[in-house]
């Protein structure tokens, strides 16, 4: 035998291998064909995509198979946590409650009196506020390092958009009514959103969106406090930036000299505890306890000084006692009801995110879970008992859970202990405070607020997501430049118009085989991967709806028109098959399905032939029941990427060796 005719008898054999291989892949295939899922009654999948959505946790799974008296018991300790620890509670788990309830107490004293202060409203306030709400969520929440009580943004919420309808100075009493309204509204939506499992609201509040905002909040805070930096009588409510830079540099004649000396130095002081505690982690308690000890040292300083004389404005009288029940100053009546609304809304949003982002990140920390749907709950209901004793908005503030959690909690009886402590300064410490200077919580809160301006998480937004930090900056800017309810409305916005984006502009890749390899990935993404001679690979990387079908239909075309140009240049095979990789598709709708009939209309009027991939269960179904499987053929849907090359190279070699097969197959096409 001639070489000349054993090379051939070697290659004719070697295709013929080839054919035989593909050939048992597509029996193969047919043999396992996509399987459509059994249809399933209306209700019955109403109920389980109902179930997937409120109860994605299945908080019900614990009440299967119990007798009635489990039951009820199993009930009280899921919507009243404390009784389901409590039992296993220690007295070594209470000493270091103890010592981190005694430890945030000393913070919370000063930042209620100055918070309250930045709510325009009486210093007792932030006192009371600091007592109630602790309880009632060391019953019904689920954290173990938050720690309760008011909040900076809480506080500057309530002052800013309260204070556009009534003055605090004109009609003080009003506005309380008004403030703790507010707040009782607040506590609605907050435990509305738990039992009804609607937290996926607050989830809104993108990372970026909460970095950018909070920072715009602290930075307005920071600015506010300069009435009290200064020493200036009158300033204004506003909260932007020109309005509050205005309002001090035309009154620069009323700046106190006695307060800016004190200022800076308490500053100073309370700056350089809180870089000794980051050094030395082992001391945190220095920076817990600066915020009292300054407030301790500025009353004595101004009792032996008498400074109260020479302009340093100070607390004076703060009454005796306890809570005083507030629920028939309840203003619903009020024509300014809307506006009570409004701030309990936007308030409980905002101390939801902030009190959920901060126990979580602890829960991470401590390896140990939080509940979302509970912790709304037990907020709102600190909220709304608070509300009917004279407390304004609390929520968990990361400062103090911070100081909370590095003091060693162990459970949430830290908040009992911090309440405790609370309780015993408004029974009997409160004239202490008579002489505490107002620029000494002003300096309380500018520092506290400067750990709120993240600019290390803006850089690395800038870094990892440049969307991410158009809408941090956005938030901030808006809060800074016009007031917190727009800046909050702006980053809101921003966030949903990319979620929209998202939805609307699915991304398609181009897929390509790995070499010697089955596996099929993005020739952008690997440029090792090779395109298979004639085929189009399109993997859809998103659910397709309604709002992006008339998109895909377009892209879709445009990458059929791309290759066809690009194999003419290259003088490649021309193109005869386009695989649809849906494999990512996990729901389509009728506009999809509409959508995919068109592209199958525009391959075949271009000579070419339309396959899928992988439809997933939901994808399927809705294919069979619009009658798409018979459109397209049983026979051009296949279970991988690899099925469907080796069916559209083996149909490609048959039909480059027998033209008939080749006739037929353009038969079918038409």
């Amino acid at each position: 035998m001639s070489p000349n005719v054993a090379k051939w008898l070697a290659i004719s054999l070697s295709i013929y291998l080839y054919i035989v291989h593909q050939s048992n892949l597509f029996h193969c295939r047919i043999e396992m064909g996509v399987a459509v899922p059994p249809s399933r009654p209306f209700l019955k999948s109403f109920k389980s995509g109902l179930k997937e959505t409120f109860f994605p946790d299945d908080p019900f799974r614990q009440f299967k198979n119990q007798p009635p008296s489990r039951k009820i018991l199993l009930g009280l300790q899921y919507f009243v946590p404390i009784f389901e620890w409590a039992p296993r509670y220690t007295f070594e788990f209470f000493k270091a409650d103890l010592i981190s309830g005694i430890t945030i107490a000393s913070l919370a004293v000063p930042q209620g009196i100055s918070y309250a202060n930045l709510a325009n409203l009486p210093p007792i306030i932030g006192l009371y506020s600091s007592f109630v709400p602790p309880l009632i969520y060391a019953m019904l929440g689920t954290s173990r390092d938050l720690a309760v009580g008011t909040v900076a943004v809480a506080s500057l919420l309530i002052a800013s958009m309260i204070g556009k309808a009534v003055n605090p100075k004109e009609n003080a009493e009003l506005y309380f009514q008004l403030a703790i309204t507010a707040t009782f509204f607040a506590g609605v939506f907050q435990a509305a959103l738990g039992l009804l499992r609607l937290g996926f609201i607050v989830e809104l509040l993108s990372h970026a969106t909460i970095v950018g905002f909070m920072g715009g909040a602290a930075t307005v805070v920071c600015l506010q406090q300069l009435k009290g930096i200064l020493g200036l009588v009158r300033f204004t409510h506003a909260t932007d930036l020109v309005s509050v830079m205005r309002s001090v540099f035309t009154q620069t004649h009323q700046w106190r000299w006695e307060t800016g000396v004190l200022g800076c130095c308490f500053i100073s002081f309370l700056l350089l505890t809180r870089y000794f505690s980051k050094k030395k982690p082992e001391f945190f308690w220095v920076n817990a306890m600066a915020p009292l000890t300054s407030v301790i040292l500025g009353s004595i300083l101004v009792y032996l000084t008498h400074a109260e004389k020479h302009g340093v404005e100070v607390i004076g009288h703060l009454k005796k006692g306890l809570n005083p029940l507030t629920m028939s100053d309840l203003a619903f009546g009020s024509p300014y009801l809307m506006t009570t609304i409004k701030t309990g809304v936007i308030t409980g949003i905002v101390a939801l995110a902030e009190g959920i982002a901060v126990g979580r990140s602890f829960a991470m920390f401590k390896n140990y879970q939080t509940d979302g749907n509970k912790e709304m709950i037990a907020l709102g209901m600190m909220n709304m008992v608070g509300s009917c004793t004279s407390c304004y908005v609390t929520t968990g503030p990361f400062s103090r859970s911070a100081v909370n959690s590095n003091a060693g909690c162990k459970t949430a009886v830290s908040n009992i202990v911090m309440a405790m402590a609370v309780m015993m300064t408004l029974l009997f410490l409160t004239p202490l405070f008579h002489y505490t200077p107002l620029v000494v919580l002003s300096s309380i809160i500018i520092v506290a607020m400067l750990g709120l301006i993240d600019y290390k998480a803006a850089m690395h937004l800038w870094k990892l997501d440049k969307f991410d930090f158009v809408v941090c900056m956005s938030a901030y800017l808006g809060v800074v430049f016009a007031n917190v309810e727009i800046g909050l409305i702006i980053a809101v916005s921003i966030s949903l118009l990319r979620v929209l984006l998202f939805v609307a502009r699915p991304r398609t890749f181009v897929l390509g085989n790995i070499p010697n390899s089955a596996i099929y990935r993005s020739i952008h993404q690997y440029p090792v991967a090779n395109n298979v001679p004639g085929v189009l690979i399109l993997q859809i990387d998103a659910p397709i709806y309604f709002a992006s079908a008339s998109y895909l239909r377009e892209r879709i075309s445009r990458w059929i028109y791309e290759e066809e140009d690009r194999l003419k240049l290259s003088g490649e095979t021309s193109l005869q098959y386009v695989i649809l990789d849906m494999s990512c598709v996990g729901s389509i709708d009728t506009s999809g399905i509409s959508m995919l009939e068109e592209v199958k209309k525009i391959v075949d009027r271009r000579g070419l032939k339309l396959v899928l991939a992988n439809p997933r269960s939901e994808v399927m179904k809705k294919l069979d029941m619009s009658k798409f499987i018979e459109n397209i053929g049983q026979e051009w849907i296949y279970l991988t990427v690899q099925e469907a090359v080796a069916r559209c190279n083996f149909m490609l070699h048959t039909c480059k060796s027998n033209p008939e097969v080749e006739h037929n197959s353009k038969d079918n096409n038409v």
